[in-house]
């Protein structure tokens, strides 16, 4: 490998660790029914977690179930920006 190609290599090296950072400092929020929203990082970490006060009065297995489902919305949201982050780097054969 000549030197120009070790140059281009650490370049993209950089450029790809840059992207893996923005997105594990990224936020995500993902939502179910209305009623529950949940915020997370790029590194699957839950943030937040907020349910409507009217939905606790009502059945709580629907609460769980609508945690559950925000969770689910929100790691959605992460693996489509790693996927639209990292694709680039993962067409060039480096993963």
């Amino acid at each position: 490998m000549n030197q120009q190609q070790m140059m281009k290599l650490r370049k993209l090296q950089k450029q790809m660790q840059e992207a893996q950072t923005a997105l594990e400092n990224s936020e995500f929020v993902g939502t179910a029914g209305g009623v529950v929203s949940v915020k997370v990082k790029g590194t699957h970490e839950v943030l937040e977690v907020k349910i409507d006060k009217e939905a606790l009065e009502d059945d709580i297995e629907m609460v769980e179930d609508m945690i559950v489902l925000a969770l689910n919305d929100a790691n959605k949201k992460i693996d489509e920006e790693s996927e639209k982050a990292m694709g680039p780097f993962a067409n060039m054969g480096l993963f």
